[in-house]
């Protein structure tokens, strides 16, 4: 069982508007052989919170264009990683750092990656050309990376908690 069409055209159009924002590494995952929940799930990055809402929002405003809402929508308040569940979609925007640390891609590295427009690969470079130069020059000799341990909850997935 692959993606239903209608999935794959929501995923381009999330990927899309997620690179119009100047998302990061935008990938998409046809998750539909082990999930029976939801078909794709599409991940994007950005260096800090507030453009994190920025895409979450130019996402939403995309989908919303052709009658499509979330069913759901996790970790807005706090601007780290935002999940929308659009039902066959689920759109991941985190931060540059969570991405690198839960590295979702890693996760479902079983599953085959959705081919994305040129354009949308593109902006995936320019991204990274913005990233690198932004670094350029930066000494992180001293950098500490800091307690990264999970939340008491134990949980991955912003809002969840343990049972």
């Amino acid at each position: 069982m692959t993606a239903s069409d209608h999935a794959l055209e929501l995923a381009t159009l999330a990927a899309r508007a997620a690179s119009g924002k100047l998302a990061g590494d935008v990938v998409a995952i046809d998750v539909s052989e082990h999930l029976v929940i939801t078909d794709v799930f599409v991940l994007a990055s950005a260096p800090n919170d507030r453009q994190v809402k920025a895409i979450v929002e130019a996402v939403e405003v995309a989908l919303n264009t052709v009658g499509v809402k979330p069913i759901r929508r996790e970790g807005e308040r706090d601007g780290r990683w935002v999940l929308l569940d659009f039902g066959e979609l689920v759109v991941h925007v985190q931060h540059a750092e969570e991405r690198s640390y839960y590295s979702l891609e890693r996760l479902w590295r079983d599953c085959p990656t959705v081919p994305l427009p040129q354009d949308v690969l593109t902006s995936n470079a320019e991204a990274r050309e913005r990233s690198n130069d932004h670094y350029d020059g930066i000494d992180d000799s001293s950098f500490d990376e800091g307690d990264r341990s999970m939340p008491s909850t134990g949980s991955a997935v912003p809002g969840a908690t343990r049972a």
